[in-house]
């Protein structure tokens, strides 16, 4: 992505006056919410998992990491818990289910209990320079493409967050928040050349946040998604690095921060709302009615229309039901047919 469409991103938001700025000094305002609680993160072993693990155990948390890098992983573990803090770690591939598995398994079995989700994982579409989308043809026939990236950041995500869901009811504590805090990327809202499947794997995990999020609101489960700029991490192959010399990268250690911020915030309102990093400044919580702007109302108004119209047939069907149950079957056919011409026709007048 250029410079030009980083901007263009930012100005989209900033043109409808739906975003909070949430600078460093706030990101951990209410650090004191995720003191004993349990992290699960995957791909904690290096980058930004390791400062988002680092990050929640200074504040008082118990950390399982799980990831394919175990020396990592360990090493993380170790940093941890030398200075007294609370962390375990598992080898974990995220597209192998039974991983995962053993993941949340191991967090119930040594902290009892799972309250705070981080699908982190994540891989880059270049491998050795080579975009993976890219149409490989080997005698005059089409390859079908590796779709590893797509795998790790999308499948691997639904996995955890599957499991997530799951873990988080068990031994739940009455009144007790949990939270769910996934990575998207800027690719989440701008799709970068070259790198079909991560583009599309980032719109996906902002689609999942989206579905989930009034699923478990009103369970008083946080979810958010965190959208930074390019950071300085190992994802990024040398051609990347290269091509991105002399923009502004965002710092590690602000990405970890606006998880945690995201995933501890007391307020039920910043429910489902995209934490944006755009560059090297500060964080952006962008609001949820900015995601309703323009076509996107549209069709939302349309969807609720439908809904409202499926619910409606599903009443009136128990309704028909009940009475053909309680009056004469002569009695019963005229009074269904009034009762649903008379709604049908004020519940959906245009």
């Amino acid at each position: 992505m250029q410079g030009g469409q980083q901007g263009h991103v930012l100005s989209q938001f900033n043109s409808y006056q739906m975003t909070t700025i949430i600078p460093d000094g706030e990101l951990f305002a209410h650090a004191e919410r995720a003191k004993g609680k349990v992290v699960v993160l995957t791909g904690g072993g290096n980058g930004i998992g390791k400062e988002v693990a680092l990050t929640f155990s200074k504040h008082g948390a118990k950390v399982v990491i799980g990831d394919v890098d175990v020396s990592g992983a360990e090493a993380v573990v170790a940093a941890i818990n030398k200075p007294g803090g609370e962390a375990v770690s598992i080898g974990c591939n995220v597209v192998n289910w039974d991983d995962q598995l053993a993941l949340f398994e191991l967090a119930f079995e040594r902290y009892g209990a799972v309250d705070i989700v981080i699908p982190n994982a994540g891989i880059s579409e270049n491998e050795h320079g080579v975009c993976s989308g890219e149409l490989t043809v080997v005698d005059g026939k089409p390859v079908a493409p590796k779709l590893a990236t797509l795998g790790v950041n999308l499948t691997g995500v639904f996995y955890t967050v599957h499991l997530g869901m799951h873990y988080i009811q068990r031994n739940r504590a009455p009144d007790s928040w949990k939270a769910i805090v996934m990575m998207g990327s800027i690719a989440s809202w701008q799709g970068i050349p070259r790198a079909p499947q991560y583009s599309a794997s980032k719109h996906g995990v902002l689609g999942l946040m989206r579905a989930l999020d009034p699923i478990v609101s009103g369970d008083n489960i946080r979810i958010a998604v965190i959208h930074p700029w390019f950071a300085d991490t190992s994802i990024l192959g040398l051609p990347v690095k290269i091509l991105l010399a002399g923009l502004p990268m965002t710092p590690v250690s602000r990405i970890a921060g606006a998880v945690f911020r995201a995933a501890t915030d007391p307020d039920a309102a910043t429910n489902g709302c995209p934490w944006v990093l755009p560059d090297d400044g500060p964080v952006i919580r962008v609001e949820k009615e900015a995601l309703r702007v323009g076509v996107y109302e549209m069709l939302e108004k349309r969807l609720r229309r439908a809904n409202g119209f499926g619910s409606a047939v599903r009443d009136w069907a128990r309704l028909a039901r009940d009475l053909c149950r309680i009056l004469s079957p002569a009695l019963s056919i005229a009074a269904v047919a009034a009762v649903l011409a008379v709604s049908f026709s004020g519940r959906f007048a245009i």
